[in-house]
């Protein structure tokens, strides 16, 4: 059954389906799914700068007390707010003995190494340089130009978003044995949606792909902020030179209840892909999903970490108070993402194992 095209917000933000379809009996979708347009858009997502930034965490999780800590590209760093509130960021090893700082606390603004008592308060000191970190409201990023290997740029390309004071946001994250591009082009494939995920997505339709050669590849802002393709003010307007995939596709709510929306799926980087909602309710709303590299696991095998933030707002005069219950509604949209991502890096660890052994089609 091809779904009902979703228009904006009506009375009601659910539609029942009068004729639901079957898991088996949908349309299958590996015809349209073609593995050409999908590594097409994968290519130009990778030749796209990112100035060498990359997302650490949740900007909420950078506390008072202690550090955000993580590994990037195999350089361990650690994240804390000083005195007044600002990111300092830098390399995760004490100067001194090279003790864990991930595993210090913070006190007054300043990182106690908790092996012999060196204190750092984000300027260099015996070594420890800081490093470049920028925190967009909603994630943490952090400049590693050795990692990199790019032009650095002064602040990383954040994808357009609703206002933060008139939505919900939620951040979720996951690690897997795969190679930041699996997660890439498991978001460039729209088309697994309601086979791969039939508790989440019905009825899915992609109204339109990039072409192979690859429109909006070298077109306005295929490297700039405006690279997260169509609808990015919120207008969803296609054109031949978009570089997106759009789809129309209904949020399982329960039973025969479902939400119908139109989204577009852009990939501003190679590290990144967005889901942007840009007809039906929640228009507006973004799914930003963050792949970083790790490094490698005790076997030698890469990891990735998937960081990916929801931000969810609405028209409807109802949701100025729900946001009064964000950490609930957070918790919620964390578990939601948590579910398919759990299906999804599989998906991508899958691609990685074939890859790396040379069995992957195409």
């Amino acid at each position: 059954m091809k779904p009902r095209r979703p228009a904006g917000p009506g009375r009601y933000p659910l539609s029942l389906r009068r004729h639901p379809v079957r898991w088996e009996r949908q349309l299958p979708t590996w015809r349209q799914a073609r593995p050409g347009v999908i590594a097409e858009a994968l290519k130009r997502a990778q030749m796209r700068p990112t100035g060498n930034w990359y997302v650490v965490g949740a900007s909420r999780d950078v506390r008072g007390d202690r550090p955000l800590s993580g590994t990037v590209s195999g350089h361990e760093i650690v994240v804390w707010r000083s005195a007044d509130g600002r990111l300092v960021a830098g390399p995760g090893v004490c100067p001194h003995l090279g003790a864990p700082l991930a595993d210090s606390p913070v006190r007054c603004g300043t990182l106690v190494c908790h092996w012999h008592g060196l204190a750092l308060n984000g300027t260099p000191f015996a070594g420890w340089e800081p490093l470049p970190v920028h925190d967009d409201g909603v994630l943490v990023w952090v400049r590693l130009d050795p990692a990199g290997g790019e032009p650095p740029l002064e602040v990383p390309v954040v994808p357009e978003r609703p206002q933060l004071s008139r939505s919900v946001a939620a951040v979720y994250r996951a690690v897997g044995v795969c190679e930041p591009e699996d997660v890439v082009a498991n978001r460039l494939d729209p088309w697994h949606g309601a086979w791969f995920h039939p508790y989440s997505f019905v009825d899915l339709t992609v109204v339109s792909t990039p072409d192979v050669d690859g429109p909006g590849a070298d077109g306005p802002g295929a490297d700039g902020p405006g690279a997260d393709g169509p609808g990015a003010d919120g207008s969803g307007a296609e054109g031949p030179g978009e570089d997106g995939f759009t789809v129309d596709v209904s949020f399982k709510v329960a039973g025969r209840l479902v939400v119908p929306v139109r989204a577009v799926f852009t990939a501003p980087g190679p590290r990144t892909v967005v889901m942007r909602i840009t007809e039906g309710e929640g228009r507006g709303s973004v799914v930003e999903t963050h792949a970083t590299p790790l490094g490698p696991d005790s076997q030698g095998r890469p990891r990735t970490a998937v960081v990916e933030a929801v931000l969810a707002c609405s028209d409807r005069p109802g949701f100025a108070a729900a946001r009064t219950a964000a950490p609930v509604l957070r918790r919620i949209m964390a578990a939601a993402a948590g579910r398919l991502w759990r299906d999804d890096l599989a998906y991508a660890e899958r691609r990685w194992a074939l890859r790396s052994t040379g069995r992957f089609p195409g």
